[in-house]
């Protein structure tokens, strides 16, 4: 991985390491593994990192230890009300989470312990989820006068429906693992301490897959949240012919008829 964003030191918010084309980011922010301004920036800047090294297919976000995921934001910060706080946090927040959610590859949240808050925002800014059977979700926010800033109403409703979404938020309800895999919240549960194994296993999967067909699929599957259904078709015919304008194409149709494995360029 680039040295920009490689980092294994303990002192470190977010530990980045590299598995294959997978880059496995840690959330490291003891005991809670909480936001900062600073961690924030600095995943956003891996993020961005990551889309500039086409060696790197998909990510795994996961927390450090074996009772947190995230506990999203720390509280203190806005202890005192002041706004011009809260402005430069809602701003943080947003600028790192969209930066995920448009990652070119894909983001899979490994979640190995309570994500509560932005702990949850950022495992719904990911493409896809998996948590262990222990995991338990919520967006609290509303119990101590805040709201979910960082995609959460939005990004929430959009998997779970409205009628759940408004349970977790207005309700303060909290979700066990077993419960958000029946309302679609995540797309696996896995035994304690299995989580990053799978979050690997099926990012390295994404290996398989040209890499320039995945980010115009990804693209098209998030089109449907803001565009009509007519939108997405015709982008979808538009996408299909500009991949014939990469290496990509020509190497994985040529590699199928002489039953070899690809060898992606990634453009």
């Amino acid at each position: 991985m680039k040295p920009e964003f490689q980092s294994q030191q303990k002192s470190s918010a977010i530990k980045a390491e590299q598995h294959g084309h997978v880059a496995l980011l840690t959330l490291n922010n003891p005991p809670a593994n909480t936001w900062t301004a600073d961690s924030l920036m600095q995943l956003k800047q891996i993020i961005e990192s990551l889309n500039a090294d086409r060696n790197i297919y998909a990510c795994v976000i996961t927390g450090e230890g074996s009772k947190f995921f995230s506990a999203g934001a720390d509280l203190k910060l806005f202890a005192d009300g002041n706004k011009a706080v809260a402005l430069d946090m809602a701003r943080l927040f947003g600028e790192a989470f969209e930066t995920l959610s448009a990652f070119r590859g894909v983001s899979i949240a490994a979640i190995n312990g309570y994500a509560m808050g932005g702990g949850l925002e950022v495992a719904l800014a990911c493409d896809i989820r998996i948590a262990e059977k222990q995991a338990v979700m919520a967006l609290p926010e509303a119990k101590v006068g805040l709201l979910p800033c960082a995609g959460g109403t939005q990004n929430l409703t959009w998997l779970v429906g409205e009628g759940w979404a408004k349970r977790i938020i207005l309700c303060g309800e909290q979700i066990s693992a077993e419960q958000a895999l029946t309302i679609k919240l995540v797309e696996e549960v896995v035994e304690v301490g299995e989580s990053v194994n799978a979050a690997l296993a099926l990012a390295k999967s994404v290996g398989n897959q040209s890499p320039s067909s995945v980010t115009a699929c990804k693209a098209l599957i998030q089109n449907c949240r803001s565009q009509s259904h007519q939108h997405g078709l015709m982008k979808e015919r538009e996408l299909f012919v500009r991949l014939f304008d990469t290496e990509d194409q020509q190497e994985g149709v040529q590699a199928f008829l002489e039953k070899r494995s690809p060898q992606w360029k990634n453009q």
